[in-house]
């Protein structure tokens, strides 16, 4: 087995497949299967199996609980009773009524960070536009100043041209200079 890879080589590929997709069937469902057996029973079942609780708590003194309600536990009972169901609803309602607090509270804070950094952006937004208005000023004042230099050097050529036509006509050659 020179070029063979083990004891795999002579087993034949669609067998191999086959194996793979068992394998994977499998953990699919050893994953799936039981929280889709546990959705199926109570759909199927309708409840969980409990007997319905008949529990008379505010006869009954909370420490001592008779035999046939020893597998309900206080909690489930005082459930039941309309006094600490009323308690338990306020309780509740001032448990929200904080948090509601709390998070208007947040958000005021956040609030007054966003406008904070708003104005930054409008103070540095007004920088950049003074900046940027100053450097249009300047490119505008080198702009005319280029158009004058131009000018003006258009018009020294012309005398330059005038001048030298001039001195041509009364006989000056380039190269002929006198030192004087």
């Amino acid at each position: 087995m020179a070029g063979g890879s083990g004891a795999l080589a002579g087993l034949n590929p669609t067998l191999i497949r086959a194996i793979v997709v068992v394998l994977g069937l499998g953990v699919a469902g050893y994953i799936v299967g039981p929280p889709l057996y546990w959705h199926l029973a109570e759909i199927l079942g309708g409840s969980s199996g409990c007997p319905p609780c008949t529990c008379d708590c505010s006869s009954q003194p909370l420490l001592s609980i008779p035999q046939e309600l020893s597998n309900f536990s206080i909690a489930d009972c005082a459930k039941r009773d309309p006094e600490v169901s009323e308690e338990m609803d306020k309780s509740f309602t001032d448990v929200l009524a904080e948090e509601l607090k709390l998070r208007e509270e947040e958000a005021a804070t956040a609030q007054q960070k966003a406008e904070a950094t708003l104005l930054e952006a409008k103070k540095l937004s007004s920088q950049y536009q003074k900046e940027a208005d100053k450097c249009s000023s300047g490119m505008n004042t080198c702009e005319e100043a280029r158009e004058k230099a131009e000018s003006a050097l258009a018009q020294q050529k012309r005398l330059s041209a005038l001048w030298e036509s001039r001195a041509r006509q009364r006989g000056w050659k380039p190269g002929n200079v006198k030192s004087a």
